[in-house]
């Protein structure tokens, strides 16, 4: 057996320098789109989801098909591979390889034309599942193939992997929906491949083109290896393995070139455009949850539940279901549970008759209870209340990895076989027999209902033993399936990881006419190399193999804290660990849905998504001076757009802290080349904004002014055309010092108000609101205003600075309240630091802890006050009869959700509440007011959350936690935003 390491991050080797000039010159001058041959994006793109790395040469990102033929060909000439590439998701080393990578994904996504009377859509290769999907939807049509990927996976992905999903045993796989493929060819030609008669094949053959070759020898090859199609394929239908022969073969009066190139990878074709079958989308979809005390148990009731012709039956192990509790995003399934299952399984049914739906569910729940199946059936019958169960059906891969811990992964290589269903239960408990034999853990979950688990065994291939292990699994699960007439592949490929064992599973003569097939599209081995046929050894090109010891570097913040694994007490490589967790998943790629990552939804590219940054980190920590690594400007340029919303410490599965990375980065980056005069003044805020509320009304005029604007673009980088914040003089702690002490009987305690270093100054309102309203509930308010929480410092990466502010204001609040007291805010950016990055910043400080431990949001107070009557909203307030459209803070859904939120607003008398679901608005704090940020600030607040606030009528009432979110709003639809304890101070005291 062959170990070797894969490509560690990227360093330049002399060999390769000098036909990368070539290449690179030659691709400038004769594509539209760009290319990129920096050692960052080279790096970005050495991974995909799976657990190689190969560094590829250069990154070309094309405009249209010309560009992917001008790509091919000067590849060709140099003599360099080419790896077309969609979303990078895939799963056994696809889209990893040397040479150059041409990424499909950054303008190559235009939906052509989209035909609701043929039930067909014309797609660029780039176009996501789910973008599809919206587009089709008006017309009741959707993508059949419904991968757990949606969201991200591109159509030529799914169509170069044969990629399937949770429908395919009513929908089949993404070859059953491809009609034509325009493609370029090994030899740069463009063809259009399709469906033909026999007198159109053989009129084509004629020509001497790559094109007339296939159309004339690959009928050759399928009769001269007729007995090995016939018998030597793998009798399970739900392949995604070797080259379709067997396609072409079972059909001799028609040719179709389209259908047999799905699956291939991208060894003999780059696909550009194709024109897709739609099918018709259900209207209704009911859910049963079964709920079992083991995996063996829910898989044995599999056979019942296809009893009822179901359109998915999805299995999830315990191992998922707890780690599914752990992060908010997915939280919400344990409170619809009963008791704690070993396993549960959705079985899904859909169509339009709700009737017939609902008696598909009964007869289920019947069949189930008569054989003893399970000891629960959950119904979800509505689109609420079952939201929260399909979220984390599509999040199981992301969940599972979640359970990483340094490089002990969960790992995708015998993870796609599949078996008859009848065979599944007793082919899955000798499979677990193969892991017990090893000493392997492993998660389970997947497809019952066509016979797939996606079983992922923890294995750390930075340990040369866990690879030898890896590999004899890999053997006897590819013999086991083939004993139950399965298949190695069924839905995520060949790629790097099992290709190499195709020659034992197709039989000599079978795997030899895929060897021709090869050349005969690909004679010169340009498409995507040693994927399918020829491939290396699957323990070669390893990811986490390639990576070296982390150097030393002591960090300013705490990694360990954030779950980066063990590190040293010098920060040897807790830092890289960190950034490492990342398994390029891809989720932070997703668009129309959640927050993460809005920068990539901006601009599309690679490097401004949160797996993109991390890949970067990961290659400056791997430098042998990782402090001077930390100080690269073209790192610092990946690192510029991220907005530091930390929607990835919750939306990515594997809780990737981009914020915080990037706090400490930046900290490297100052320390290299000083820090701006603008981080200075953003870090200075508190001040800044005591002494504009001091000095107003003068303080606003400036602002006004355009001569003055336009000095603050040149001098400081100020927006101009960003509207600045307008000060108040009768600020919240001049109101509070200068106020009639309320009369109020105390009967909760003291509550420490934190006055934050925004609405106290420029919205004084919103705190007099909350300290009104805590008074009537009963507590005690003692305002805190005298120190900063080191928010906009640390946003700048001035680290020590929002240390020495962190330490002093724990340390006020430790000493000057009663032990245990709540501590309270209306900013969730300020509130939030004192729980979270106060602990990376001071991990071992006592009253960092014990603050932590008692911050709440003033929302849950209030509704606990509702609730026990100590508050009354009054049922004829102004709002009784209003709709309020909420829009929560980014920091607020990454670290405690918006639940308290949402039922407070509830609680206010006749309105009617609904939550934005409109991602980010974009401003996050000084980013939205700095010259270069300015038009990305507002294309991510154009994406979804001013289109949503500009479709609501005048009289609904728009609210927002945030004060960067209220600042946005209103720059982007003039419309005022509220905070939710302004509206319920007015619903408590309105006339």
């Amino acid at each position: 057996m062959t170990v070797t390491r894969g490509e560690g991050p990227t360093r330049d080797s002399a060999k390769n320098r000098e036909p990368a000039r070539d290449l690179q010159r030659d691709l400038v001058k004769d594509l539209d789109g760009e290319v990129q041959f920096d050692d960052y994006t080279r790096q970005l793109f050495s991974r995909d989801a799976s657990m190689y790395a190969i560094t590829p040469l250069g990154v070309a990102f094309p405009r249209h098909a010309d560009d992917v033929a001008a790509a091919v060909a000067a590849a060709a000439a140099h003599g360099v591979p080419v790896v077309p590439r969609g979303a990078g998701t895939s799963l056994a080393g696809q889209t990893v390889g040397p040479g150059l990578v041409l990424d499909l994904s950054r303008h190559m996504n235009r939906i052509v034309e989209l035909d609701a009377g043929s039930g067909t859509a014309l797609v660029e290769s780039g176009v996501v599942q789910d973008q599809l999907n919206r587009a089709a939807s008006p017309w009741g049509l959707m993508f059949g193939p419904d991968t757990s990927t949606s969201n991200r996976a591109t159509i030529g992905g799914m169509i170069g992997n044969n990629s399937a999903g949770s429908g395919s045993v009513r929908h089949g796989m993404t070859i059953d929906h491809v009609r034509e493929l325009d493609v370029v060819l090994s030899d740069a030609s463009q063809v259009r491949l399709d469906r033909v008669d026999e007198a159109e094949r053989a009129r084509r053959a004629t020509r001497s083109t790559l094109e007339g070759a296939l159309h004339r020898e690959l009928p050759e090859i399928v009769r001269a290896n007729a007995t090995a199609i016939a018998e030597d394929f793998p009798a399970h239908w739900r392949r995604a393995c070797g080259y379709r022969l067997d396609r072409l073969a079972r059909e001799d009066s028609v040719f179709d070139l389209a259908k047999f190139v799905v699956g291939s990878e991208g060894t003999l074709a780059v696909a550009t455009s194709a024109l897709v079958d739609l099918v018709p989308k259900p209207s209704r979809t009911v859910i049963a949850v079964g709920h079992f005390t083991s995996v063996a148990g829910a898989i044995d009731a599999t056979q019942d539940a296809l009893a009822c012709d179901p359109a998915a039956v999805e299995l999830m192990d315990r191992t998922i279901l707890d780690l599914s509790r752990r992060k908010i995003e997915y939280a919400a399934l344990g409170d619809l549970l009963n008791g704690e299952p070993e396993a549960l399984l959705f079985v899904s049914f859909s169509g339009d008759d709700e009737d017939e739906l609902l008696g598909q569910l009964k007869r289920l729940t019947q069949l189930w209870s008569r054989h003893g199946h399970g000891y629960h059936t959950l119904r979800a019958v509505t689109p609420a209340q079952q939201s929260s169960l399909l979220k984390v059906r599509k999040a199981g891969l992301g969940l599972l990895m979640a359970a990483s811990e340094g490089t002990r992964r969960p790992l995708a290589f015998v993870e796609d076989t599949a078996v008859d269903p009848v065979h599944l239960a007793d082919y899955t408990r000798r499979f677990k027999e193969v892991l017990d034999r090893h000493g392997m853990t492993a998660g389970f979950y997947g497809h019952c209902s066509v016979g797939c688990l996606h079983i992922r065994p923890f294995l750390d291939l930075a340990d040369p033993a866990d690879v030898v292990r890896m590999r004899s699994v890999a053997v006897e699960i590819k013999d086991l399936v083939a004993e139950y007439g399965g298949v190695n592949s069924s839905e995520h490929g060949d790629g790097l990881a099992r290709s190499e064992f195709n020659r034992e599973i197709f039989g000599d003569a079978l795997y030899d006419a895929m060897r021709q097939v090869k050349r005969l599209f690909d004679p010169d081995n340009v498409l995507n190399p040693g994927k399918i046929v020829d491939a290396p050894s699957m323990t070669e090109n390893l990811r986490d193999a390639a990576l070296s010891p982390a150097e030393p570097l002591r960090t300013r913040l705490s990694f360990e804290v954030i779950g980066a694994g063990a590190g040293s007490a010098d920060g040897t490589g807790a830092m890289r660990a960190a950034a490492d967790r990342c398994m390029n998943i891809g989720l932070c790629r997703k668009s129309g849905s959640g927050t993460m990552c809005p920068s990539y939804m901006a601009t599309r590219k690679e490097e401004d998504s949160t797996r993109g940054r991390a890949a970067a980190l990961v290659k400056a920590l791997s430098e042998p001076d990782p402090r001077a690594a930390l100080g690269d400007e073209r790192l610092h340029e990946v690192l510029d757009l991220c907005l530091m919303c930390k929607a990835c410490k919750s939306e990515c599965p594997l809780g990737v802290d981009m914020a915080t990375l990037k706090s400490e980065a930046l900290s490297h980056y100052h320390d290299s080349h000083g820090v701006p005069l603008r981080s200075r003044l953003f870090g200075s805020i508190r001040f800044l904004n005591r002494l504009g509320s001091a000095t107003a009304p003068l303080s606003n005029l400036p602002g006004r002014i355009p001569l003055v604007r336009r000095l603050m673009d040149r001098t400081v980088g100020i927006a101009p055309a960003r509207p600045l914040p307008v000060f108040v003089r009768q600020n919240l702690t001049r109101w509070f010092r200068r106020r009639t002490p309320a009369t109020h009987p105390v009967t909760q305690g003291t509550v420490t108000y934190l006055a934050d270093s925004f609405t106290t100054f420029t919205e004084p309102d919103i705190g007099r609101a909350a300290i009104r309203l805590l008074e009537r509930a009963g507590w005690d308010v003692r305002l805190e205003s005298g120190v900063c929480c080191g928010r906009s410092s640390l946003s700048k990466g001035l680290v020590d600075d929002a240390k020495n502010k962190a330490r002093h204001l724990a340390n006020t609040l430790s000493t000057s309240t009663e032990a245990g007291s709540p501590v309270v805010g209306c900013e969730p950016s300020c509130l939030m630091t004192l729980r979270d990055e106060h602990l990376s910043l001071l991990p071992d400080d006592p009253a960092v802890k014990d603050i932590a431990g008692r911050v709440r949001q003033v929302e849950e107070l209030l509704v606990e006050a509702i609730d026990d009557g100590r508050l009354r909203p009054r049922e004829d307030s102004w709002l009784a009869g209003r709709t309020l459209v909420y829009h929560g803070h980014c920091h607020q859904k990454a670290e405690v959700g918006t639940a308290a939120t949402v039922a407070l607003l509830s609680r206010i008398p006749g309105v009617s509440v609904v939550e934005l679901d409109a991602g980010c608005c974009g401003m996050a704090g000084s980013f939205g007011f700095e010259s270069e940020h300015y038009d990305v600030s507002m294309t991510v607040g154009e994406d979804r959350l001013f289109p949503a606030i500009e479709a609501e009528p005048p009289d609904t009432v728009v609210v927002a936690t945030g004060v960067s979110c209220r600042q946005q709003i209103f720059h982007g639809t003039a419309r005022d935003a509220w905070h939710p304890v302004q509206l319920l101070w007015e619903a408590v005291t309105s006339d």
